[in-house]
């Protein structure tokens, strides 16, 4: 088993391979029981040009290794212990590896996913005070994302009420973006729970976060979007959540307003509208 989890942390470490192409190897080293031959893995797992010469010129290199070492220091699940989400695990493209700060047992509370604008509006953060607290007192952990806005509200208001809050990054953990929310990703750490798939180090890229949207619409089988401009992040986790099976719901907004206007849509296409905390807890049967 250890030396399957260091296969699965340099795996998950190494750079220039798309999350796809990580867990086309790790099911060709599955499938095959197979773990150092590296040809072999990168013909099963059927890369592309690009992906295949990244995977063996640096999965032996230094710099790897180095990553690998330092990172090990530190605690993480991976796709096969027994702590990893179940719901998580039987999605698309599931993390091979989770970084963590904070108390894991987070993740055995029912989880609802909060995502919603950056900019958000005082409707939104009025509909936040009134829903967070009823399902903190519920304990349904707010998983989200640790971003401005209706993110770092969310989190704020579990917090606030003594409720569990689970915080997924698109940065190393020893790193916080935005800088801002550095004392709330340590508040969120210091009493509920962090993660990340990317190791200690790697800088918030643009391309993290919608990795990262994945990781929030997986863990959860509840998603709340509460202020959505028609293009935005929230949708993408929406999407994402919707083709893993789960419920997807909804604060409705003002049609005048282009925060309201993916939330409006996301209902008009069949999402369930949320008028008030009980809308939420019915979905938990609570």
């Amino acid at each position: 088993m250890m030396a399957i989890r260091r296969f699965l942390l340099q795996l998950s470490l190494c750079r220039g391979i798309g999350q796809v192409s990580k867990v086309r190897l790790w099911q060709a080293a599955s499938q095959h029981r197979c773990f150092t031959d590296l040809a072999a893995l990168a013909k099963w797992a059927q890369l592309g040009p690009n992906s295949q010469a990244a995977f063996l010129n640096n999965w032996n290199s230094e710099q790897l290794a180095a990553a690998v070492e330092y990172n090990r220091q530190f605690p993480f699940i991976t796709i096969v212990d027994e702590e990893y989400p179940a719901q998580l695990r039987e999605t698309f493209c599931p993390p091979l590896v989770l970084f963590y700060d904070g108390q894991l047992e987070m993740l055995k509370n029912p989880l609802l996913a909060v995502v919603g604008a950056r900019e958000m509006s005082a409707y939104g953060e009025t509909v936040l005070r009134g829903l967070i607290p009823p399902l903190a007192k519920r304990q349904i952990a707010v998983v989200s994302g640790l971003a401005k806005g209706i993110d770092g509200m969310s989190h704020r208001l579990a917090l606030a009420n003594d409720g569990p809050t689970i915080g997924v990054v698109g940065c190393g953990l020893d790193r916080a973006y935005p800088i801002e929310n550095r004392r709330l990703q340590e508040a969120v750490a210091g009493r509920g729970l962090v993660l990340s798939e990317y190791g200690r180090g790697e800088p918030p890229l643009a391309y993290h976060f919608p990795e990262r949207n994945r990781i929030i619409a997986g863990l959860a089988s509840t998603v709340l979007v509460v202020e959505a401009k028609k293009r935005s992040g929230s949708l993408i986790t929406a999407n994402l959540a919707l083709e893993e099976n789960r419920t997807v719901c909804a604060v409705p907004g003002r049609i005048d307003t282009i925060r309201s206007m993916g939330c409006n849509e996301l209902i008009a296409a069949g999402a369930k509208p949320v008028l008030r905390a009980q809308d939420i807890l019915d979905e938990f049967l609570l």
